[in-house]
């Protein structure tokens, strides 16, 4: 792949963007609590056409890995993240 940091950052973007979406509105009360969870990336790889991510909810003990590949004429392909609580 000529460009696996571009993808890689493509990829790490286009994640930010999924994990404002599935954060979900905070409560309307008298009484405002910040519970957005705070992903901390905690690393990157690609390989061939493929880039994965990976984030760390330190509070929760939470891992959020996404994966991003080139599809044909090099368009990014729709992203798959999984997530799970670590032990």
């Amino acid at each position: 792949m000529k460009h696996p940091i571009r993808l890689a950052a493509v990829a790490a973007v286009a994640l930010a963007g999924v994990a404002a979406l599935v954060v979900p509105p905070l409560a309307r009360s008298q009484v405002q609590v910040q519970a957005t969870p705070v992903y901390l990336p905690i690393g990157v790889a690609s390989a061939g056409n493929a880039s994965m991510v990976w984030f760390h909810e330190p509070s929760s003990g939470r891992l959020l890995a996404c994966q991003a590949s080139a599809g044909a004429g090099g368009a990014v392909s729709p992203i798959q993240c999984t997530t799970t609580k670590l032990p």
